[in-house]
């Protein structure tokens, strides 16, 4: 853990949303000592998984709610982790606490998502929480620094990767998404509101139409942060799914950036990545 996380009260009360890693969070914060509780958003977060851990249901919209149990349970310090699909304001239900203060929760949705995050996260900072981010509380989840697989990136990938970096920095202001698919110097693929898995499987399509001429094994998936992104919220994240998805997409690999992005199931990633010999590596932050 890093120094910051030194000071970090316990329990830490971890706002869960879907897939694995809230979980692998909250696995990471026991291992060093650190009570989780989960505060379950309905719809999003595993109902199986949170068995194991202390924790609640809070749906979206429901502030009044979520500010009264993370006091009940002395969660001073939060940390937003896991995958949910942006609402529509028409679809969020609203308790009174919500109303309280519902012209900053109109302000946070009016950008977007890392907008909304940071805008949900200064509303709870304003009521005297603390938001932290995973560099924080669990650094053994980040992806480290080098190539983790058999196959290494040639002079063609890192070309790819190097146009990939330039890409998301000019992207980063818009807030649009976090990856790009490079081809032997060309972009044929920027994340969009489909996420990364979404992004994949349109150049595995456009590979099977022929759209895209180049042959199997070449071409990079780079993630990176968006540039001036609070890194507490929002990480990009990355698992086997992102190696399958980059397999069927005929890519030589995958480079994103290390120390800023979230690893599921590593082991599983160098096992996935090396049987079908492509490469995952850590770029310098």
């Amino acid at each position: 853990m890093t120094d910051k996380a030194l000071e970090i009260s316990s329990p830490i009360g971890l706002v869960a949303g879907g897939g694995a890693m809230p979980f692998a969070v909250a696995d990471s914060l026991v291992a060093h000592g650190v009570n989780p509780v989960l505060f379950a958003l309905r719809g999003a977060c595993d109902p199986v998984r949170v068995e194991r851990f202390r924790h609640h249901w809070i749906s979206v919209g429901q502030y009044g709610r979520a500010v009264s149990l993370f006091r009940a349970e002395n969660c001073r310090d939060l940390v937003f982790i896991g995958t949910l699909v942006r609402p529509a304001l028409s679809e969020v239900r609203l308790d009174w606490g919500t109303l309280r203060i519902i012209p900053r929760v109109l302000a946070a949705f009016r950008g977007g998502d890392d907008h909304l995050l940071s805008g949900i996260g200064g509303i709870l900072e304003r009521d005297g929480f603390r938001m932290v981010g995973i560099r924080d509380v669990a650094p053994d989840l980040l992806m480290p620094d080098g190539c983790l697989t058999r196959a290494a990136p040639d002079g063609s990938a890192v070309a790819d990767i190097a146009r990939g970096r330039e890409v998301l920095k000019a992207l980063g202001p818009y807030d649009i998404g976090q990856a790009v698919v490079v081809i032997d110097g060309h972009v044929v693929g920027v994340e969009d509101i489909e996420g990364t898995d979404g992004l994949l499987a349109r150049v595995a399509r456009l590979r099977a139409e022929r759209r895209i001429r180049a042959k199997a094994g070449r071409g990079v998936l780079v993630k990176a942060p968006k540039s001036g992104q609070d890194l507490r919220f929002d990480l990009p994240t990355m698992g086997p799914r992102t190696v399958e998805g980059a397999i069927a997409a005929g890519l030589a690999g995958i480079a994103i950036v290390a120390g800023n992005t979230i690893v599921a199931e590593p082991q599983a990633v160098i096992e996935t990545a090396d049987a079908a010999r492509v490469f995952v590596t850590g770029l310098p932050a």
